[in-house]
C-alpha cells in the first residue's frame, strides 16, 4: 500500500473520533470546520513526508501492538551531554547500551533551549532545531537511524505546557503580534491573576514562587507555572493545538519513537480549579493520540503525570490516550519501605494499582533527573491510617536529618523542617555507597540497590535505569555542580557519567563492576521470563512479617523481598507462603548474599515453580 492509500485508510478509521474530540474543545469557533480540514491536510502532508523505513516500522508495530510491554524491554535515561558529550558521541555508545540490554533510550531535553537559565533544557526555544552544543537535526536523524538498527527506541521530551520566553512565538507576542499574543495567557490586571492563584499550587515555591510573571514588553502578566522564563501555552486557542501537534509530528518524522509528554496535567486552565488534571487535558491527549495513529502509529505517548497511581487511569483513557505512564507511587513507596524497614506502604500501593487497558504499560523507575516527591504517597498513608509524620520521617531519612541514616541526600524546595519535601541524590548515595566505611557497608548498599531495581524489573512494566545507577555512581561533587545545585538542587543527581567507573564495569573487585554485573545478570534473566511481561498477572501474597514483600507473577514466579536490616528465616517464610522446596526452585539472588537459612537484610529472591 502506498503512503497516500495508507493515510486514506487510517483517516476512515480515526477521523470521526478526532473530530468529536476537537469539536468538544473548539466547536464554538466559527471557522472550526475549516480549521479541522486544514489540520487533516497538514497531518496528511506529514505522513507523505514519512520515510519508507519509518512507515515499515509503523507496520511492524501495528502488527504487534503490545511490542513495548514484553519482558525484553528495558529503558535507560540520560542527558546527552552528561552521558556522551553530544549526539555524535552518543552514537558511539550504542554498543554499551546494547551490552546492558537497553531497548528504550530516554534522552532528556536536547532541542534548542533558552540561552541562559533553561530548567535543564525544559525551556524550549525551538522545536525545529537541536541545541547547537549537542549537534544538529542531521545528527539527530543519524542517531535515530543507528538506534533503530540496534532495536532501540528513542524517547524524547516533548514539552507541552510552555515554551521559553525567547521562542519565536514568545518573541512575536512581545513585539505586539496579536495572533501570537493569543498563544499565551495574558492578563492586564494582577487582580485577575490573584483570583486564579487562590486555587493554584506552586511547583517551585522556593526558587520560583507564584504562577504569574509581569513582562514589561507585553504590558501584561503572563502565566508561568514553572519558571518566569517558561510561558504557558493557551490550549483554548485551536491554533496552539495545531502548531504543537505539527511540531510533534515533525519530530516523529525525524525518527523519535516515544514522546514523554512533559507537564501534561497543566495544559488546561479554569478559574476556581487547581488547573491540573482537568477533563480537557484528556481530550487534548486523545486528539494527539488520534493524530499519532493517523501519521506515525509506530510511536508511543508517555504521560509525565506525577500523581498517585489511582489518578492515572484517565491518562490511559480506554486505550486511546497515552500508552505509558510513570508509576511514581511505586517508586516512592520502594524508597519509603527501605527507610521504614517495613513493606506495608508498598503492599498498599501495589494493591491499589489500577488495571490498565490493553495494550498499555507502567514505566517503572528507581531514580530520575527530578527529586523524589513524597506527597504522591499521602493518600496511601491515609488509607493505612497513618499521618503526615510518616512522610516527614521518610523525608528526613534521605535528606540528612536522621543520624541513623546511611543516605547522603538533600532536601528540595522547602526550608520548613517539618515538611515532607522532596529528596535529591543519586541512587548510590541515597542507598549508602557514599557513606560506606568498609566492605560490609558496601555490600549492604549493593543489596539495597538490587532490591529497588529488582522491584522495578519484576513488578510489571517497562523498567528504566537512570544513567550511572548501573555503575553505582554517587552524587555529583564537581565544583560546577555545587554551584548549579545551589540554584536547583536537582543537579545533585545529574553528574557526568564517570569514565573510570565505566572502564571498571567488568571488574568484580570494584563496586561499579559488582553493581553493573549484578544488574546485567538480572536484566538477562528477566528477558527470558515471560512471567515478567508488563501485562502478565500479578498477585500479592499475604504474610505476617512486616518487612517482607511477597508477590506472584503469572502463578509461576514468586518474588520475596526483605526491606529490613535483619535476616528473615526462610523456612518459616516458605511455610507461611506454602512454598515447599520440592515445588519451587531459586532463579536469582545476589551471589554474595547466598544463604539457605535466611533471607538476608535487604535481599530479594526470585523463585520459579518447578
Amino acid at each position: 500500500m502506498n503512503a497516500e492509500d495508507e493515510y486514506t485508510a487510517r483517516l476512515a478509521v480515526h477521523r470521526d473520533k478526532l473530530h468529536a474530540c476537537l469539536y468538544s474543545l473548539y466547536g464554538r469557533h466559527a471557522d472550526f470546520e475549516n480549521w479541522f480540514a486544514q489540520l487533516l491536510r497538514q497531518a496528511g502532508h506529514r505522513h507523505a513526508q514519512r520515510s519508507a523505513a519509518l512507515r515499515a516500522l509503523d507496520a511492524r508495530r501495528q502488527a504487534a501492538p503490545d511490542w513495548f510491554a514484553h519482558e525484553r524491554m528495558l529503558g535507560y535515561c540520560a542527558y546527552v551531554d552528561r552521558f556522551a558529550g553530544d549526539l555524535q558521541g552518543l552514537a558511539q555508545r550504542i554498543d554499551y547500551l546494547r551490552e546492558l540490554g537497553v531497548r528504550h533510550l530516554h534522552l532528556l531535553p536536547f532541542l534548542k533551549m533558552r540561552a541562559q537559565d533553561n530548567d535543564g533544557g525544559f525551556a524550549v526555544s525551538s522545536f525545529e532545531a537541536v541545541e547547537p552544543s549537542l549537534g544538529s537535526m542531521a545528527d539527530l536523524e543519524a542517531l535515530t537511524a543507528a538506534l533503530r538498527e540496534a532495536d532501540i527506541s528513542l524517547c524524547a521530551d516533548f514539552v507541552l505546557n510552555h515554551v521559553a520566553d525567547d521562542h519565536p512565538w514568545a518573541q512575536a507576542a512581545r513585539s505586539g503580534d496579536a495572533q501570537h499574543r493569543a498563544f499565551f495567557h495574558l492578563f492586564d490586571d494582577q487582580a485577575q491573576c490573584a483570583q486564579y492563584e487562590r486555587h493554584l499550587n506552586q511547583v517551585f515555591p522556593h526558587s520560583a514562587p507564584g504562577n504569574f510573571t509581569y513582562v514589561t514588553a507585553l504590558g501584561a502578566w503572563v502565566w508561568t507555572t514553572f519558571y518566569p522564563y517558561q510561558w504557558d501555552l493557551n490550549y483554548a486557542n485551536p491554533q496552539v493545538f495545531a502548531a504543537m501537534a505539527d511540531a510533534l509530528l515533525q519530530l516523529a518524522n525525524r525518527g523519535i519513537e516515544v514522546f514523554r509528554l512533559d507537564s501534561a496535567p497543566f495544559l488546561w486552565k479554569r478559574l476556581g480549579s487547581s488547573c491540573q488534571n482537568l477533563p480537557e487535558v484528556h481530550v487534548l491527549l486523545k486528539a494527539l493520540r488520534g493524530l499519532i495513529e493517523l501519521v506515525a502509529p509506530g510511536c508511543l505517548l508517555l504521560a509525565e503525570a506525577i500523581v498517585p497511581s489511582q489518578e492515572l487511569p484517565p491518562y490511559f483513557g480506554a486505550g486511546d490516550e497515552c500508552h505509558l505512564a510513570y508509576h511514581s507511587s511505586l517508586m516512592a513507596a520502594g524508597w519509603a519501605a527501605l527507610a521504614q524497614e517495613r513493606s506495608d506502604i508498598l503492599r498498599e500501593v501495589m494493591a491499589s494499582t489500577p488495571t490498565l487497558p490493553m495494550p498499555a504499560s507502567w514505566l517503572c523507575y528507581v531514580r530520575c533527573h527530578d527529586d523524589i516527591g513524597w506527597q504522591v504517597l499521602a493518600n496511601d498513608y491515609r488509607r493505612m491510617g497513618s499521618g503526615s509524620h510518616e512522610l516527614h520521617a521518610v523525608s528526613a531519612f534521605y535528606n540528612g536529618r536522621d543520624p541513623r541514616s546511611y543516605a547522603q541526600g538533600a532536601a528540595f524546595q522547602s526550608d520548613d523542617p517539618k515538611a515532607a519535601h522532596g529528596s535529591n541524590g543519586m541512587s548510590a548515595s541515597l542507598l549508602g555507597f557514599e557513606r560506606a566505611r568498609d566492605a560490609q557497608d558496601t555490600e549492604l548498599a549493593l543489596r539495597r540497590l538490587l532490591l529497588l531495581y529488582g522491584l522495578a524489573f519484576s513488578f510489571g512494566g517497562l523498567p528504566v535505569i537512570y544513567m550511572g545507577d548501573e555503575l553505582a555512581q554517587t552524587n555529583d561533587s564537581a565544583d560546577s555542580a555545587q554551584a548549579r545545585a545551589a540554584a536547583d538542587g536537582r543537579w545533585l543527581q545529574r553528574p557526568v557519567l564517570d569514565s573510570t567507573r565505566l572502564a571498571q564495569r567488568h571488574d568484580a573487585q570494584q563496586p561499579s563492576g559488582r553493581s553493573y554485573q549484578a544488574l546485567r545478570e538480572l536484566i538477562q534473566l528477566r528477558a527470558a521470563l515471560p512471567e515478567l511481561a508488563a501485562n502478565a498477572p500479578r498477585q500479592l501474597l499475604r504474610s505476617q512479617e512486616p518487612a517482607l514483600l511477597a508477590f506472584e507473577r503469572d502463578a509461576s514466579l514468586r518474588v520475596l523481598a526483605n526491606f529490613s536490616s535483619r535476616p528473615l528465616p526462610l523456612s518459616s517464610l516458605r511455610a507461611e507462603l506454602n512454598m515447599p522446596a520440592s515445588d519451587w526452585h531459586l532463579l536469582w539472588r545476589a551471589q554474595a548474599a547466598a544463604s539457605d537459612e535466611a533471607l538476608l537484610p535487604w535481599e530479594m529472591l526470585w523463585m520459579q515453580r518447578r
